[in-house]
């Protein structure tokens, strides 16, 4: 694929990519080399941030060894344990200092050289986020890519925004819209969704990306993954839709048992002083009280969930940082064209 940059020849926007990275000691150095070729033409300051996921195989160190002889647009943060691939991007995303943020696996199955093409159709279009879609993806049928399947069908019905390959780690997003999202968890299966929370659908898209096959090391994913997926979906279901209003979701869940509670209590009532029959030992009349208590323990917890989620927007304070360019971008630790 080409790499052209942005459209007229202007001058692109800076650029951070982004690579977390889990024992692949042997993928460090070839991807380093390819990320260079790949942004060998792009017009515009560029860095590169590898986070080393807690690693003990050696990959931290040989990261370093790399970055002395790189250069300080090769940048590397080294996290204490491994926290998850969700936290070692969200390191990354609070590192970056560019305009534009890309990212990519650091198992060499993504192509760096489709990221100045993405740039440039992500301007052209007017995205936010630009999602990579695996479409030729080589990896194995029963434990990659039927999961990978499922997965991305479950998430387009449940959320609306229907992606091909939400687990295709390359991605292209504009800073300012990324760095909305807080990612936790593992979230990162659910970073189009998350990013749906704070910008507009339309302004999400997605393109083909090149895919190979893994040369080295060992897949970190499985058959397992699916029912982490489905565990992740609710939860993103759940934030993207009621996130801001928690009552609303709550409060009708008990405004439905309450309903029941009072009709089957209105039965009874009417069996009781209407008809004259006993219901002290009818099993209704439990049921319609587990319903009411039901109905009032939503209820409250619908009130406490609104409280405790204005305290918190109330109390959250976003801070917009711009870093200002040095006189000498090479100081200021940035790849110049």
């Amino acid at each position: 694929m080409s790499t052209s940059v942005a459209s007229g020849g202007e001058a692109a926007p800076s650029l951070s990519v982004v690579i977390p990275m889990y024992q692949e000691i042997d993928n460090v150095e070839p991807m380093v080399a390819r990320v260079h070729a790949g942004l060998a033409a792009y017009r515009g300051d560029w860095e590169l941030i590898c986070v080393d996921d807690g690693s003990h195989d050696g990959t931290g160190e040989r990261l370093r060894e790399i970055a002395e002889q790189t250069g300080p647009h090769l940048r590397v943060i080294r996290l204490r344990r491994n926290f998850g691939q969700t936290a070692a991007m969200q390191a990354g995303f609070d590192a970056a200092r560019g305009e534009l943020i890309a990212t990519l696996d650091g198992d060499l199955q993504n192509d760096p050289a489709d990221i100045p093409r993405m740039v440039s159709e992500l301007l052209a279009r007017d995205l936010d986020l630009l999602q990579g879609w695996r479409r030729q993806r080589q990896d194995a049928l029963i434990m990659r890519k039927i999961p990978s399947r499922i997965a991305n069908a479950l998430i387009g019905k449940v959320t609306g925004l229907a992606l091909h390959d939400y687990g295709c780690s390359l991605k292209v997003y504009r800073a300012e819209v990324i760095k909305e999202v807080r990612l936790l968890g593992e979230m990162h299966r659910f970073i189009p969704v998350w990013v749906a929370g704070v910008t507009a659908p339309q302004r999400i898209g997605e393109t083909q990306v090149n895919h190979r096959a893994r040369q080295f090391g060992v897949s970190k994913y499985g058959l397992s993954r699916t029912f982490r997926v489905l565990l992740d979906l609710l939860a993103a279901a759940f934030f993207l839709r009621f996130g801001s209003r928690p009552g609303h979701f709550f409060g009708s869940i008990g405004i439905v048992f309450g309903l029941l509670g009072a009709l089957t209590m209105a039965h009874l009532l009417v069996v009781k002083f209407a008809l004259g029959e006993d219901i002290g030992n009818r099993p209704l009349l439990f049921v319609s009280i587990l319903f009411l208590v039901t109905a009032v323990q939503f209820l409250t917890t619908g009130v406490l969930a609104e409280l405790m989620t204005r305290t918190f927007y109330a109390s959250s304070e976003r801070t917009h940082h711009r870093i200002g360019w040095a006189s000498d971008p090479r100081t200021a630790g940035w790849r110049t064209p």
